[in-house]
């Protein structure tokens, strides 16, 4: 049996956890630089505020509904993210965190009696532990159990926000009640061409007549998920991932630039938190990419998209290699283009291997003291806390450069920004 655990509207709800007055007020998210709504309330879906509406047009809607509006608060998330996982391992060994809101658990071969109490169980023990409402969907496959979590959610006052699909009746039922673009990895394409084909609910998406035109237009994959809908369980919980194969690190500007100065500093941070991921995950790389992008709406007849690439004779993961790489690529760039003005940029690195593995080079090595000041770096900057120690080329006092006028506090990240609790 398999469940899908998913945290209702998370990232409002994480804002409700230290700031419980918000609790039935409608609630948005704003995306990076306050551009545009990704996450909502049930109260402000309740209103019709749009998802991904970009703030600007529903500026004064907000004002007249008195929405709360919110920055995106990433480190706040991430770390109410990972509480939430943590206590989901006590009830399973046997987990797949999917997103940052949901996790797939399995309990094959352990001795569950009644899993809609088991599931009230988790759903009640995260709630008291993180203050996150979830809703919990168990079925014997996972396309199923993600049917179920959304008939849990749909049904919160009949379901107590827990549904278990353990019978072939209840199984029809759902996918009967199931939209066809509802289902796992249905997307808007799929979703017209299924439409046409007269496949409007997961249940149609079952019928024997539809499997051929399913194996030509999705292949093994469109079978994989018939199977899966039909209680044949062909996909199991992913291993945990292996080191990534490449990191990049990119950011929209809060408004476009074209002075290299102010580039080179952007640069030069993206560069900076490249190479401290390399170095967390004890990797060095070999090939350092930059791309700038300009607003094709502004350059129509122009490319829109600059990249340039370089690799190093050594392999690396110091801040300073990274950074001047980065640096003299963005010159290059930039020469001949002064005039354009970039909305965002980016540096990948990649072509990794393990820095216990690297192989020193007879004529070309960086400088061996790079990895004395990077530990020394990487360890002030754990101990202080939000990258206090950086290169010249940075901004001491912003990282991001981002807009984010809305912005909650790091409650559990920042020892100065911790609740405060005022008793009498």
């Amino acid at each position: 049996m398999y469940a899908l655990v998913d945290c209702n509207n998370f990232y409002a709800s994480c804002e409700r956890v230290f700031q419980p007055n918000l609790i039935g007020k409608p609630v948005v998210i704003l995306s990076n630089n306050d551009g545009c709504i990704i996450s909502r309330s049930n109260e402000a879906k309740a209103l019709g505020i749009p998802m991904g509406a970009p703030e600007f047009k529903v500026r004064q809607e907000l004002k007249q509904n008195k929405v709360q509006v919110f920055s995106s608060n990433y480190a706040l998330y991430g770390d109410l993210s990972n509480r939430v996982m943590k206590i989901l391992e006590g009830f399973t060994p046997n987990l797949e965190v999917y997103s940052i809101d949901e996790a797939f658990l399995n309990f094959d071969g352990m001795p569950v009696s009644d899993f809609h109490d088991y599931g009230l169980q988790m759903k009640r023990r995260v709630q008291k532990w993180v203050g996150i409402p979830v809703c919990v969907g168990f079925a014997a496959t996972k396309a199923l159990a993600k049917v179920a979590n959304k008939i849990a959610k749909k049904y919160q006052d009949r379901t107590q926000g827990v549904y278990v699909i353990d019978t072939e009746e209840k199984r029809i039922k759902a996918l009967k009640w199931t939209k066809i673009e509802d289902v796992w990895g249905i997307g808007y394409r799929l979703k017209k061409k299924m439409h046409a084909h007269n496949i409007l609910t997961a249940y149609d998406f079952t019928k024997p007549q539809h499997e051929f035109w399913i194996r030509k237009e999705m292949g093994v994959l469109g079978m994989r998920l018939k199977y899966e809908l039909e209680g044949k369980s062909v996909l199991d919980l992913e291993p945990i991932k292996e080191q990534k194969k490449s990191i990049a690190t990119t950011r929209s500007f809060p408004k476009q630039l074209s002075d290299l100065d102010a580039l080179r500093e952007r640069i030069a941070t993206f560069a900076a938190v490249c190479a401290e991921k390399l170095r967390k995950q004890k990797s060095c790389c070999h090939t350092i990419i930059v791309m700038l992008v300009v607003d094709r709406h502004k350059y129509e007849n122009q490319k829109y998209y600059y990249n340039r690439a370089i690799t190093l004779p050594y392999a690396t993961n110091s801040t300073i290699t990274i950074s001047n790489a980065a640096i003299a690529i963005l010159k290059e760039l930039h020469e001949g283009n002064e005039g354009l003005q970039f909305k965002k940029a980016g540096v990948i690195v990649t072509q990794f291997i393990d820095e216990n593995k690297k192989q020193f080079q007879l004529f070309e090595e960086e400088n061996p003291k790079h990895l004395a000041l990077m530990k020394a770096m990487d360890s002030l900057n754990t101990k202080i806390g939000n990258r206090k120690v950086k290169l010249a080329s940075q901004d001491l006092k912003v990282t991001w450069n981002m807009k984010q006028n809305h912005l909650s506090p790091n409650y559990t990240t920042n020892f100065k920004e911790l609740l405060e609790i005022k008793c009498h």
